[in-house]
């Protein structure tokens, strides 16, 4: 699944151009690698997002097979490791 598809689907963020302009903008990393939106994620990446007073960082725990996940199954697709 694409990077910004996944960050939008376990609601890191509310829509999914948000996360493509947060890619594009660099402050999207997989694996320390700053990357595209394009960029496909595994079970046991991390992604870090640089916001500009914190970074967060996250743990792929599990793909999701459908477009967006309910907020309360969030901790069963990614672990917060920040």
């Amino acid at each position: 699944m694409r990077i910004d598809k996944y960050i939008n689907s376990v609601n890191i963020t509310k829509r999914r151009a948000v996360a493509e302009d947060m890619c594009k903008s660099k402050v999207v990393s997989l694996n320390g690698i700053v990357v595209k939106p394009a960029k496909n994620v595994k079970v046991g990446d991390t992604i870090e997002i640089a916001y500009l007073e914190k970074t967060i960082r996250y743990e792929v725990l599990q793909i999701p097979t459908t477009k967006t996940i309910p907020k309360s199954k969030q901790d069963e697709y990614i672990k917060d490791l920040s």
